[in-house]
């Protein structure tokens, strides 16, 4: 082989590992790309089956059911405009309850949201950015307190 065809050989093999490379870090992203729904977002158009993503609002008042003897829960999220019901097992944020911002990751079953893993607000005035963006397109009625929503950490 002449020294010129050992280069574009070489050249041709980088080039390929980089192809290689890329391919596999796009692959890795879009598996671990979790996106955001709101209830009215899941009226409009479900996500595909078996879709792992993330489910925000508020936890609807006096929705809240629990199975004694277990870990297992029930509670409606709305966007004040839709709602989705919610299955859960497992120790709840000692700040989720009724009333208040909630974050759910889980998938869609059956018309019913379960949730793998709950997320509630951190503090009185803290509310997550996507469920405050949700929540000012889809105002509450007049008698539902809202939290004020601020970017803190």
């Amino acid at each position: 082989m002449t020294p010129r065809r050992q280069r574009m050989f070489m050249v041709a093999a980088i080039v390929l590992g980089v192809g290689v490379a890329a391919w596999l870090g796009t692959r890795a992203f879009k598996s671990n790309l979790m996106l955001y729904y709101d209830p009215s977002d899941l009226a409009v158009q479900m996500p595909p089956a078996g879709e792992r993503f993330r489910l925000g609002g508020m936890v609807e008042k006096g929705s809240l059911q629990k199975t004694s003897g277990t870990l297992d829960i029930q509670f409606l999220v709305t966007d004040y405009k839709h709602t989705v019901p919610v299955k859960f097992s497992g120790i709840v944020p000692d700040l989720f309850r009724e009333g208040q911002g909630v974050v759910a990751h889980g998938r869609m079953q059956a018309g019913t949201f379960v949730a793998d893993e709950i997320l509630a607000k951190h503090d009185e005035n803290y509310m997550p950015p996507e469920v405050a963006e949700s929540l000012k397109n889809n105002p509450p009625p007049p008698n539902v307190p809202v939290p004020s929503a601020s970017g803190g950490t």
